[in-house]
């Protein structure tokens, strides 16, 4: 996909998403009377796509919501203090930009599903559009659905201020996550099987590898090998020969989907000038996604070829592994993540960020063979990851695959150390710790509810879950605050 915005339809025709915006639609122009012909649709798309550029999405927020409640990170950034201390609160900023920017995304996405069926144009084409609309809309609920539990199910564009139309009631869990499968089902079926030169359009596969993910987080093993076995044995991608190959994203043979942004004030992207100091121009501003000690301590630093890359040089200044913070005022000095080289120049960055890769469909396979008893099956996809990062294969006679629990804690790891600050971490803890609050004896890889009460000084299983912003709740008197808020 080309590296363009749609300012019409990107900052007018689709911008009423939900309540939080609290907007009225303009009546000059309307998706009803926008969507005539094949050029409106693939238009339409284009806007559903930039909305992952978002602050609020892949540009920034969503990806520290991932990173900085978690074990992997810390900050001197006081703009992620809230989520770096489990303080959070319905007005925290990023509360409410991850939830306002998802349904902008899926209001987009709604018009395209809407008004694309009607319009005369080459049938194939059509459909791809569909899909890849459907897989859009499931990625923005399933971000949603994992933060806030049951969000209000639109299914249809808001184009009216109509109170009944826009004070939805919250759907169950349960129906958001229907909704998701269904939708990356159809993807999988509608969405163009997609080539080489962009991965930043959806695809049969990253229909397929999301789906895994969704699987997966609702411990569906069966179904979540099944669909992770279909984007590996699609022989499509190809695990990147070194970790620091695979930096910057730009369509790499192993990237299953990525978001694309265009380095400029109105697509650049974000996240790499606060996450590390490269650019001199963001020297002087605080940055997060600063590693913990005990990530550090997690990894063999000496024979895992990612921590030469995105390791530890306490205090230095080596470019190959973590580097210094700068001298600037307000920035402190010490190892930040070097993954995202950045905008030389300043701020928004044109560098990619990835959603799904290869390495993370493996490590989903290797879990749900594990879970299904399956020890020497898993280590087959296990040990690809493994060996790229320089680590020697396991057999069934390595002590991490002892057992399926000492196998599953193997897995965590590598999935943290392979995926680290790229925004999934939490998401993975979040899962791990659901399904502790259901069990009276569980062995997990890692005790959530210990790292929870780690950094926040207690165990309260209400924060597994983030407030609905205190905007939404006030503009709709049909939605309930999650517990504890």
């Amino acid at each position: 996909m080309k590296k363009i915005l749609i300012p019409i339809l990107a900052g007018v025709l689709l911008t009423a998403g939900c309540n939080v915006l609290d907007k009225e639609p303009l009546p000059s122009i309307t998706s009803a009377n926008f969507f005539k012909n094949t050029d409106d649709a693939e238009a339409g798309l284009t806007a559903a796509y930039d909305a992952l550029q978002q602050e609020g999405t892949y540009g920034l927020d969503l990806i520290a919501v991932g990173e900085m409640p978690s074990d992997n990170a810390t900050s001197t950034n006081g703009d992620v203090t809230d989520l770096d201390r489990f303080t959070w609160r319905p007005t925290t900023k990023q509360i409410r930009t991850v939830y306002t920017a998802s349904y902008i995304g899926i209001n987009r996405a709604n018009a395209v599903l809407k008004y694309v069926p009607a319009i005369e144009m080459p049938a194939e084409r059509k459909n791809e559009i569909l899909g890849e609309a459907r897989f859009l809309r499931a990625l923005h609920y399933f971000n949603l659905v994992r933060l806030y539990g049951g969000v209000p199910l639109r299914l249809e564009p808001t184009e009216t201020g109509d109170p009944a139309v826009l004070n939805l009631s919250r759907s169950t869990p349960e129906q958001v996550y229907q909704q998701i499968v269904a939708d990356l089902t159809e993807a999988a079926n509608l969405a163009p099987t997609g080539d080489a030169t962009d991965r930043s359009r959806a695809t049969k596969g990253s229909a397929n590898g999301l789906l895994a993910r969704v699987q997966l987080t609702q411990r569906n093993w069966s179904a979540a090998a099944a669909a992770a076995d279909k984007v590996v044995s699609s022989g499509l991608y190809t695990l990147a020969a070194t970790p620091k190959s695979l930096y910057p994203a730009e369509s790499k043979p192993e990237s299953v989907f990525e978001v694309q942004f265009a380095g400029s004030d109105d697509g650049g992207n974000i996240f790499p000038d606060v996450a590390l100091p490269a650019p001199p121009a963001t020297y002087s501003f605080p940055k997060f996604n600063i590693p913990t000690a005990e990530m550090i301590q997690a990894a063999d630093t000496v024979k895992d070829l990612r921590w030469k890359f995105i390791g530890v040089v306490p205090g230095g200044r080596d470019h190959v592994s973590y580097i210094d913070g700068g001298k600037g005022t307000g920035n402190d000095d010490g190892p930040f993540v070097y993954k995202w080289p950045g905008n030389p120049n300043g701020f928004n960055s044109p560098d990619n960020t990835y959603v799904l890769r290869l390495a993370d469909v493996l490590l989903m396979q290797a879990e749900a063979a594990n879970e299904q008893g399956d020890i020497a099956g898993a280590l087959v996809p296990l040990n690809k990851v493994r060996e790229r990062a320089g680590l020697a294969a396991l057999t069934t006679a390595s002590a991490q695959a002892a057992s399926n629990a000492t196998l599953r804690t193997e897995i965590d790891l590598q999935r943290r150390l392979e995926l680290a600050f790229e925004g999934e971490r939490w998401f993975d803890l979040l899962r791990y710790a659901r399904h502790e609050m259901a069990q009276t004896s569980v062995n997990h890889p890692v005790d959530a509810f210990d790292l929870i009460q780690e950094k926040l000084g207690r165990r309260d299983e209400n924060y597994l879950l983030l407030p609905i912003p205190q905007q939404e709740t006030n503009n709709n008197p049909n939605i309930q605050q999650n517990p504890g808020y």
